[in-house]
């Protein structure tokens, strides 16, 4: 018998009475994570929810902005997931948050931009494309949101950058970062830096010893004004005797 493909689009969740962290435990320990509900104008309402469910979204091509049906007590309402928490060794999810969405509402979510193209920068002059911003904040519909903002960086060179105001525009979509933010540019390979100490060592061999040479060329010139006076005095005391 056929196994049933998962509904990437829903999210079953159980109800369950608010608690202590003894009884979020209790909760994954028989295989859940503790969640909550809120949004709509309804009250917030304690859940528990399948882990594989929610990694299957959050792991899916729209990632924690996809829109689903969050089934609780056979009442079905659109969400999304707007916060989550993760263990840091297993690296198991531990909790999460739960929006209801009304589809004829604006939203503001943040949508990852993807770099498309080989620029200039790179393939002619030889430069390493870097990206800045790898996230811009939009405000839509939530029919109408994103899987990713593509940004053409085909004809980026050195000394020119990409902002955010360069993003395509789309009429569904409404950019609500700073529109002089940076997103991409090219910048050049650093050459390799001789470490200080070496390049002081090098410098020492390659100076000569120059004041051994100054102190004894100093030495010989003293020794030879000395040799030089010597005849000098003997003369004048030959003229003193023969007066």
């Amino acid at each position: 018998m056929p196994t049933a493909t998962p509904d990437k689009s829903l999210l079953e969740a159980q109800p369950r009475a608010a608690g202590t962290k003894n009884d979020a435990r209790r909760v994954r320990r028989d295989g859940k994570i503790p969640a909550v509900v809120y949004g709509a104008g309804k009250q917030a309402l304690t859940v528990s929810v399948d882990p594989r469910q929610v990694s299957r979204i959050l792991h899916s091509e729209t990632g924690h902005n996809t829109v689903f049906d969050l089934a609780v007590d056979g009442e079905r309402t659109k969400a999304m997931i707007v916060d989550w928490q993760y263990e840091p060794i297993k690296g198991s999810l531990l909790h999460i948050d739960l929006k209801r969405i009304a589809m004829d509402q604006k939203l503001r979510v943040n949508v990852p931009i993807e770099l498309v193209g080989e620029p200039a920068g790179v393939k002619q002059q030889g430069g390493i494309l870097e990206q800045i911003t790898r996230e811009v904040e939009v405000e839509c519909l939530p029919g109408d949101i994103p899987h990713a903002i593509e940004l053409n960086v085909s004809e980026l060179v050195f000394g020119t950058v990409l902002r955010v105001s360069d993003l395509p525009k789309n009429d569904k979509v409404k950019y609500l970062s700073d529109p002089d933010q940076p997103v991409a540019h090219i910048i050049a390979i650093k050459e390799e830096e001789v470490p200080a100490a070496e390049a002081i060592a090098g410098d020492a061999a390659a100076t000569p010893a120059e004041p051994e040479v100054i102190k004894k060329g100093k030495q010989e010139t003293e020794e030879g004004a000395a040799e030089a006076e010597k005849p000098e005095k003997a003369e004048k005391s030959e003229k003193k005797e023969k007066k």
